[in-house]
């Protein structure tokens, strides 16, 4: 039976600011991009909120655990296909490329792990945490586009697009190569 709680509800928050997001980042509107990276800000606000949360309640559930990583692939993923078309370079492209392919690559990794009851051994890493933090501090950066207070905030976005690029490669070949120790081992 789904156990439905505050964190379970903001993970669902989550999903459905995703196509408020689509709609507000493509309204013609001057502040478009000023909305669009609030709504995504909102939205990494959930996702810590959610986690903390359900640790402090004890409100933890196994569809949670499902469910909080689906919600953060799906933004991610959609909001880089939106940068990429605003930003149609082929820089961008493969930065983008790279991160949906690593979550792609990933998250079917611990499927699989899970199924041979390995799923502790590729859990979330602290390198995977700095991964994210970049990642998602790029895509706001990219989201915004604009200078602020003299600072060039695309330029800066691209600098941790990349930097978010490299860590998820190097986060990904260490998800895999613990994969095949366990797979030598078995």
């Amino acid at each position: 039976m789904l156990e439905f709680n505050l964190p379970t509800a903001l993970t669902f928050l989550r999903i459905a600011l995703i196509p408020l997001l689509v709609v507000v980042f493509y309204l013609p509107w001057q502040y478009a991009n000023i909305a669009s990276t609030a709504i995504f800000l909102l939205a990494g606000l959930t996702d810590w909120l959610d986690g903390y949360l359900a640790r402090k309640w004890n409100q933890e559930t196994d569809f949670g655990a499902f469910l909080d990583p689906v919600a953060d692939k799906l933004m991610v993923a959609i909001v880089l296909v939106l940068i990429v078309q605003t930003e149609a370079t082929v820089y961008i492209a493969i930065a983008a490329a790279v991160i949906i392919g690593r979550e792609i690559t990933i998250a079917s990794l611990r499927e699989w792990m899970a199924e041979i009851g390995q799923r502790k051994k590729v859990k979330v890493s602290r390198l995977g945490k700095w991964k994210t933090t970049a990642q998602m501090t790029a895509i706001s950066l990219l989201l915004y586009r604009e200078d602020l207070f003299g600072l060039p905030i695309n330029s800066i976005g691209y600098v941790l697009l990349y930097i978010s690029a490299v860590l998820t490669l190097w986060s990904m070949i260490n998800y895999l190569k613990l994969a095949w120790q366990t797979v030598v081992e078995s």
